[in-house]
């Protein structure tokens, strides 16, 4: 019988690293795919909060985040490069605004209540960093959700939901509670924290490692999965 582990992943649509990471985790679960599955589950985390709702252009509000034109190019090159490693195609120039990701992340939790929610959030990402999607319009929010499976009259009634966004500020204010303050970050089995786009050789190790304390801990009644 295969163990079960849990990761819970809080991750923001404009971090590159998190998209990053999103592929080195999958590539280590798929290493370790004969011994263990797993229950992934994406949270919110907003690295912009204060955004305008209409988003800025991307290239100069990084380059103020950064320190300048110069150091956007270096940082996004050196980015863009490991990404591709990752097989990624990551394409700043194309991608001209920073949006808002609330209301992306709204979605998201829906989806997760459709058993979408790792295509939407994948959606998400490749529309930003490879497509150049403006996602701080509701139309191409809209758009990029229901081509990952979303139902379209769902999803356009989600964005008017006052409650939905306010459950994902509630969600990011968890967050700060347990002291998460950058991301990527997960939770394994809630118990353990890993910080950051760690190397897919790394969350093998962790999944091993964490492996030989379920095994060591027996069987339990478990409420949440119902297993007794």
């Amino acid at each position: 019988m295969k163990k079960k582990i849990k990761i819970d992943v809080i991750s923001d649509v404009v971090c590159p690293w998190c998209y990053i990471g999103k592929r080195r985790l999958e590539k280590a679960m798929a290493d370790v795919s004969a011994d263990y599955e797993f229950d992934v589950v994406y949270h919110p985390f907003e690295l912009n909060p204060g955004m305008s709702t209409s988003g800025s252009n991307q290239q100069e509000y990084l380059s103020e985040k950064f320190g300048g034109l110069e150091r956007y190019h270096q940082i996004t090159a050196h980015t863009t490069k490991i990404a591709a490693q990752e097989g990624l195609p990551f394409d700043f120039e194309k991608q001209k605004v920073s949006p808002n990701t609330r209301k992306a992340h709204a979605l998201i939790q829906l989806a997760r209540e459709q058993g979408l929610q790792l295509k939407v959030t994948e959606a998400f990402f490749k529309a930003y960093f490879s497509d150049g999607i403006d996602l701080s319009k509701d139309e191409q929010l809209i758009n990029v959700a229901v081509q990952a499976g979303l139902d379209r009259f769902a999803a356009e009634a989600h964005l008017k939901d006052d409650m939905a966004l306010m459950q994902v500020a509630l969600a990011e204010q968890e967050a700060g509670k347990i002291g998460i303050s950058g991301v990527p970050f997960y939770i394994i089995n809630s118990k353990y924290g890993v910080s950051g786009a760690q190397a897919s050789e790394t969350f093998v190790q962790s999944f091993r490692e964490i492996g030989k304390e379920i095994a060591a801990d027996g069987e339990v009644c478990d409420v949440e999965d119902k297993n007794c």
